[in-house]
């Protein structure tokens, strides 16, 4: 994942992949009102990209087609992730970000740079990534890792969940924002069952796609509610193998068998849709 940076102090590049719920199941809320979940997540290979450079002060760049209203402040989850890993000694690092991911999402735009920051800036400065991160955000612990993972709790509890099947996703975003908060808000149910205690062993992707259709996005009905934008959108997607939201909106994909089918239906929708921002990409897995 890492490119020219293992020496301490040299410049390094790192993708902040795309974080994509496959399945999003509500389990339960804790008293302190945080929310229990059930998720298979995987990574797709489109996303941000963060560059480190030495600098004797912490500063960061932002460029990109959605730099406009990234906050170059400690509101950014790259500066909070660095000043967490920098524990206050005033380490400094030049951060070069560029956004190719809309933000408030359900992709995890800001959790995977923040991650990438973790990662990149560990090497950059010679220290070790904290192991309680999220307190960046539940699904930075998540994005950490590149492989299918298996996310329960509120966030936290993380086990692997592959090798699945080569398949590919086409990521679309009616670019409209979601207000998560507001999204949970509007659940109707918050005790719902979760995925199988074991997770099946898939054979083809065709399988996995079957599989997938037998569980939910609990979070979807509501979403589809505040946004009824994210609805059109699942209808361009009829020609996938499975068509879900991510997270909680208002992104949602299509799962597809080969590269060429998940091009074809890019393809097709920026033509229909030319103000919405659609993306085609492997699964890492």
């Amino acid at each position: 994942m890492k490119s020219n940076g293992a020496a301490l102090g040299l410049a390094a590049s790192q993708p902040a992949w795309a974080k994509v719920n496959l399945t999003l199941h509500v389990t339960g809320q804790r008293p302190d009102g945080y929310h229990l979940l059930d998720s298979l997540v995987v990574r797709a290979e489109v996303g941000d990209m963060l560059n480190v450079a030495p600098s004797e002060q912490l500063e960061l760049y932002i460029d990109g087609p959605f730099a406009d209203g990234a906050p170059l402040d400690d509101r950014n989850l790259v500066i909070r992730a660095a000043r967490l890993l920098d524990g206050g000694k005033g380490r400094g690092a030049r951060l070069h970000l560029t956004k190719g991911l809309p933000a408030a999402a359900g992709i995890g735009g800001g959790s995977a740079d923040a991650a990438a920051a973790l990662q990149t800036l560990s090497v950059h400065w010679g220290v070790p990534v904290p192991q309680d991160v999220s307190r960046l955000g539940a699904d930075v612990p998540v994005c950490l890792h590149s492989l299918p993972q298996r996310m329960r709790g509120v966030g936290e509890d993380l086990s692997p969940a592959g090798p699945l099947p080569q398949c590919w996703l086409v990521l679309v975003n009616p670019n409209v924002s979601v207000s998560t908060p507001e999204i949970f808000a509007g659940l109707e149910s918050r005790a719902n069952p979760p995925m199988p205690q074991v997770l099946p062993v898939f054979e083809s992707t065709a399988a996995f796609a079957a599989w997938l259709g037998t569980q939910r996005n609990d979070l979807e009905p509501a979403a589809i509610q505040a946004v009824p934008e994210i609805a059109i959108c699942l209808r361009t997607l009829q020609d996938a193998l499975l068509a879900r939201m991510s997270g909680s909106g208002a992104t949602c994909f299509g799962l597809y068998e080969t590269d060429a089918a998940a091009r074809h239906a890019a393809a097709r929708i920026e033509k229909n849709h030319p103000g919405w921002w659609v993306a085609a990409a492997p699964v890492i897995s």
